[in-house]
């Protein structure tokens, strides 16, 4: 791996304290608007770091910024420290162990992701001030990516009007830009109430709410033979009215994931899924009411800072992985299936190759797998600003996203590795934009192009407020 840019020699002497940033955020994993703790490491790494801070940045208690440098462009390095529900496990067993308490866990290693994203920032600050440049280097630190669309609300809230370009990662099989396909998407809560009554001796005087909840499930089922392809929706049971069968339920709640490709096809799907439920309601004689919990757009690409990311991963090399690394990646392997390990190839676009574990290549720019069925958040910071995304190799391949496997390996060797390697990767992109004043034009002016015909419309109207609650019932 070429390492002899100034630039990811200030990575290389000052990774130790990032990595170890890491695995203590992988040691007390929070969920979504919960991430209390994980803020304060963040917080305390960036006045270690001598950045001036912001906390509560949009009114958001675990969202932090950290700001380095003076006048000329704002380049912003965004990072995230969420985990999720259901998946504790013990570090570096390749078997399901999960650990003591809650049962929350980094499977999707956004322990990583702020890390490697505030050691970029880093290093930028100091770049800047070894060679007395004007510029500002951002660390913003996101929680609540999971479900929470904490950058939305941020975005909403004016918190990158004055960026001139973003940059992210997230933790993968292979070592790529990040391709801008992802779904937008929306939860809303639908709340049915009806009339209880005695199952047995009065059923005729009861209005069931969960019958209504039960009916709207089967009419957006019936919808999925109908709606684009790519869309993709989803339910959960907030509350299905009580425990007791003898009582017709008075109360019932469901939380819809609604995802479409596009703003403009989630909006019409987002009407239908409210008509189904109206006629549930109409259909069981309750009532019906609908709180937005979340929303996110879909990713906006752009050429321009594609192509430098790409430069700089080219430069570098894939990730520093020796036998070692590739022995341990193996054992997760072995926990898959083929099915597993041909789709993590599938959706980088490579050719499937046998016995390979880690990541030993760095993916072509033009070379296309297939699109990632998954939202973020990101989405809404790429379209008010120029924003690139790196993939980081740091786990086995095959590994899916959301799983045990994933938690067990995000302190790893090879997952430090792989996160600083990425992080180079976007502390030489950033440097490239402050070196570059008309690479910076060539990005706004392709942002600019891509949304001339289809403004950036909000999903989250201004009377939707961010569901710091949302983890309670996993809690």
């Amino acid at each position: 791996m070429d390492n002899t840019e100034q630039i990811w020699r200030l990575i290389d002497a000052r990774k130790g304290g990032f990595e170890a940033l890491s695995d203590r955020v992988w040691g007390m994993p929070e969920l979504a608007y919960t991430e209390t703790r994980s803020c304060a490491e963040h917080t305390a790494m960036l006045r270690e770091q001598g950045f001036r801070v912001t906390e509560k940045v949009a009114g958001i208690p675990t969202a932090v910024m950290g700001e380095a440098g003076e006048g000329g462009p704002v380049i912003a390095i965004l990072g995230e420290y969420d985990a999720l529900p259901g998946l504790s496990q013990e570090a570096g067993v390749a078997e399901p162990r999960p650990l003591p308490g809650p049962g929350f866990g980094h499977g999707c290693g956004h322990n990583l992701l702020g890390s490697a994203s505030l050691l970029a920032a880093t290093a930028v600050k100091e770049w800047l001030a070894a060679n007395n440049l004007p510029g500002r280097v951002r660390y913003y630190g996101c929680p609540a990516e999971e479900g929470g669309a904490a950058k939305g609300f941020m975005v909403r809230d004016g918190a990158f009007k004055d960026v001139d370009v973003a940059i992210s990662w997230h933790p993968a099989a292979f070592a790529a830009v990040q391709e801008a396909v992802s779904l937008a998407n929306t939860r809303i809560d639908f709340s049915f109430v009806g009339r209880a009554s005695h199952a047995a001796a009065a059923p005729h005087l009861g209005r069931s709410a969960l019958d209504a909840v039960e009916l709207m499930n089967v009419g957006v089922n019936y919808m999925r033979e109908h709606m684009p392809s790519d869309a993709r929706i989803h339910y959960a049971y907030l509350d299905a009215g009580g425990v007791a069968p003898n009582v017709v339920q008075p109360t019932a709640k469901v939380r819809y994931l609604i995802r479409a490709r596009d703003l403009v096809e989630l909006r019409r799907l987002i009407e239908r899924v409210r008509k189904v439920a109206d006629g549930a309601a109409l259909m069981t004689e309750t009532k019906v009411s609908s709180k937005v919990v979340s929303g996110v757009s879909n990713l906006m690409g752009n050429g321009p800072l594609e192509r430098a990311m790409q430069n700089n991963l080219d430069r570098l090399g894939p990730p520093p992985f020796d036998d070692l690394d590739r022995a341990r990646a193996a054992e997760f392997q072995a926990t898959l299936t083929e099915e597993d390990i041909a789709a993590s190839w599938r959706r980088i676009g490579l050719p499937m190759r046998k016995g390979v574990s880690l990541c030993d290549v760095v993916v072509p720019l033009e070379v296309r797998g297939a699109p990632m069925m998954g939202s973020t958040d990101v989405g809404d910071v790429s379209w008010v600003v120029p924003t690139v995304q790196a993939r980081g190799s740091t786990y086995a391949i095959g590994t899916p996203g959301h799983s045990w496997q994933l938690t067990a390996q995000g302190k790893l060797p090879a997952a430090h590795k792989g996160m600083v390697h990425v992080a180079k990767v976007m502390a030489g992109t950033a440097v490239d934009c402050l070196r570059d004043p008309a690479l910076i034009a060539a990005a706004k002016a392709d942002l600019a192009a891509r949304t001339s015909a289809n403004p950036y419309e909000p999903v989250l109207s201004p009377d939707v407020q961010p569901p710091f609650d949302m983890s309670v019932t996993a809690a």
